[in-house]
C-alpha cells in the first residue's frame, strides 16, 4: 500500500508539470552552462528476468526530452538477469557494472549528484522469494553507493509490483504519443509480455470503474485514479504472475498429461530450467501438434476457471470490462521479439501491425518443424530456444485470444519502440520511461520555474 500511496503522490505532482502547454515531440539540443543546469536526467535499471537494462533519459524544465547523443535515451542491456545469480548476490549486483559505467559516462559531472537512479526488479527476482530477492537488492545498493555520486534512496532499488510496472508502462507509451491529457477513449492499451509476468493496463469508463470488483485486503485493485495533463483517468491494470512467455513454459509443461509435451518440437528429449525447478521438456512419439499444444495452453491458463464477474480474461480475473481504452492496443517485449525472431516481423523495425490470427499461421508452420530443420527455418532463434518456438507462438495466439478476448482478426500493433510526436526520434517501449519521469518530478525542486 506504500508504493500505491507514493505512486498516487507522484501522478498528483506530475498533474502540475506536465499540465503546461505541451510540446510534444521537441527534441532539445541544449548548449551552455545554464542548459545543462536546467536538464534533469534519471537512470533507470529494468531488472527483467531474462536481462538488465539501463535507461538513462534527459528531460528539459518541461519536461520534454531532450536527445543524449544520437537519440533520446541511453539503452544497454546485458544477460542474463539478477535471477540468474540466486545464490551470488554480489554476482548479481556486479552484473550490473557495466551498464552503470555507461550510465554515469553520458551525464555531465556537475549533474551526477543530482540524478536520480533507479532500480526496479520484475517477475524473475519475485519467483525467488523474499529471502534471496532481499539478498540481492542489497548487494545493489551498497554496489550503487559504493561505484558511483549518483542520488539513491534505499527504496529505489526494489521489487516493482505489477501494478507499477503495467502502469509505467502505460504512461510511457501515451506520454510518447502524446496522448496524455487526451480523452480516455483516445487513449493507448498496453500490454507488456515479459519473461515471469504479463501486464495489460488501458484506461476505461468512469461507469466501468465504479463497477469495478473489491478485492481483498492487501492486494492490488484492479482500478486507480490518474490525473494527466488535466485529464482524469481510470486505469485498469492486472499483471499475470507466472504467466510471462519463459514462466508459462513451465506452466505448460506441468499440464502435460504425459510424459511428453505435444508443444514441444519434434526430436528434442530435455528438460526446461525456469527458477532453479526442472521440468520435463520431452517430445510425443508423433511431434509438435497445433492443436493438442492449444489444449495444453488452454489448460495453463485456467480458461475455464470459474470467474466471480461479469467478464474475465483467465484464472478468473475481471477483465476491466473492455471499451474504447483498449480499442488501440501496443503489446510490446516478446510480442514483438519472438514474432521478429521467426519472421513475420521486420527485425529492423520500431513496430509493426498485426493480428492474433498472423501468430496462429506462424505457429501452424513452427509446430511442423523437427529438431533436425528447426535451426535451418528460424535462424534467428536464440539455440536455448529452438525447442519451444512452436509453444511460444501458440501461447501468444491463445492469450491474446483465449486470455484477453482479442478477435483473431483484430489490428493491433507490436512495438519495439515508439516514436516521439513528430520528431525523428524513438523511445523504448517499456516502463522505465514512466519511472524516470517519477523520478524527476518527485526531487525537491522549484515548482515555480515551471
Amino acid at each position: 500500500m506504500a508504493r500505491v500511496r507514493c505512486l498516487l503522490a507522484f501522478l498528483s505532482l506530475l498533474l502540475l508539470v506536465i499540465s503546461l502547454p505541451a510540446t510534444t515531440g521537441r527534441v532539445l539540443v541544449a548548449s551552455g552552462d545554464a542548459a545543462v543546469e536546467s536538464r534533469r536526467y534519471a537512470v533507470i535499471f529494468d531488472a527483467g528476468s531474462t536481462g538488465s537494462r539501463v535507461h538513462v533519459y534527459c528531460f528539459d524544465d518541461g519536461l520534454e526530452l531532450v536527445h543524449i547523443g544520437s537519440d533520446i535515451e541511453l539503452f544497454v542491456k546485458v544477460k542474463p538477469g539478477l535471477s540468474a545469480y540466486a545464490d551470488d548476490p554480489q554476482a548479481a549486483a556486479n552484473s550490473l557494472l557495466p551498464l552503470l559505467e555507461k550510465a554515469v559516462d553520458v551525464i555531465p559531472e556537475e549533474l551526477r549528484t543530482k540524478t536520480p537512479i533507479r532500480v526496479g526488479a520484475t517477475a524473475g527476482l519475485r519467483s525467488l522469494g523474499t529471502d534471496k530477492s532481499n539478498q540481492i537488492l542489497q548487494a545493489v545498493r551498497d554496489l550503487l553507493q559504493e561505484k558511483s555520486s549518483l542520488e539513491l534512496v534505499d527504496d529505489w532499488v526494489t521489487v516493482l509490483s505489477g501494478y507499477q510496472e503495467g502502469s509505467y508502462l502505460w504512461v510511457a507509451i501515451n506520454y510518447l504519443l502524446g496522448h496524455l491529457g487526451n480523452k480516455y477513449s483516445e487513449s493507448i492499451g498496453v500490454v507488456d509480455l515479459g519473461g515471469g509476468s504479463v501486464q495489460m493496463a488501458y484506461a476505461i469508463s468512469e461507469k466501468a470503474a465504479a463497477n469495478a470488483p473489491n478485492v481483498p485486503s492487501g492486494e492490488e485493485t484492479y482500478v486507480k485514479e490518474l490525473f494527466l495533463r488535466g485529464a482524469k483517468y481510470y486505469l485498469y491494470v492486472h499483471s499475470y504472475l507466472n504467466y510471462g512467455l519463459l514462466a508459462a513454459r513451465a506452466q505448460i509443461l506441468k499440464v502435460a498429461t504425459n510424459s511428453y509435451s505435444y508443444c514441444i518440437l519434434g526430436g528434442y528429449n530435455g528438460v526446461y530450467d525456469y527458477g532453479g525447478e526442472l521440468y520435463n521438456a520431452s517430445s510425443s512419439p508423433s511431434g509438435s501438434s497445433f492443436t493438442k499444444c492449444r489444449n495444453e495452453v488452454i489448460k495453463a491458463l485456467k480458461i475455464d476457471e470459474p470467474c466471480k464477474y461479469s467478464n474475465c480474461t483467465f484464472g478468473g480475473v475481471w477483465n476491466g470490462g473492455g471499451g474504447a481504452g483498449q480499442n488501440t492496443l501496443y503489446c510490446a517485449s516478446y510480442f514483438f521479439d519472438r514474432p521478429s525472431d521467426v519472421g513475420f516481423v521486420d527485425p529492423a523495425a520500431t513496430s509493426a501491425i498485426a493480428k492474433p490470427s498472423d501468430f496462429m499461421e506462424a505457429a501452424k508452420h513452427a509446430c511442423k518443424v523437427t529438431m533436425n530443420t528447426v535451426e535451418n527455418k528460424y535462424p534467428n532463434v536464440r539455440k536455448n530456444d529452438l525447442p519451444y518456438v512452436c509453444m511460444d507462438l501458440v501461447y501468444q495466439y491463445t492469450l491474446l485470444v483465449n486470455g484477453f478476448g482479442l478477435k483473431p482478426r483484430q489490428n493491433i500493433t507490436l512495438v519495439r519502440q515508439v516514436q516521439y510526436g513528430d520528431s525523428d526520434f524513438f523511445g523504448e517501449a517499456a516502463w522505465p520511461l514512466g519511472s524516470a519521469i517519477e523520478a524527476v518530478t518527485s526531487q525537491k525542486i522549484n515548482l515555480k520555474q515551471f
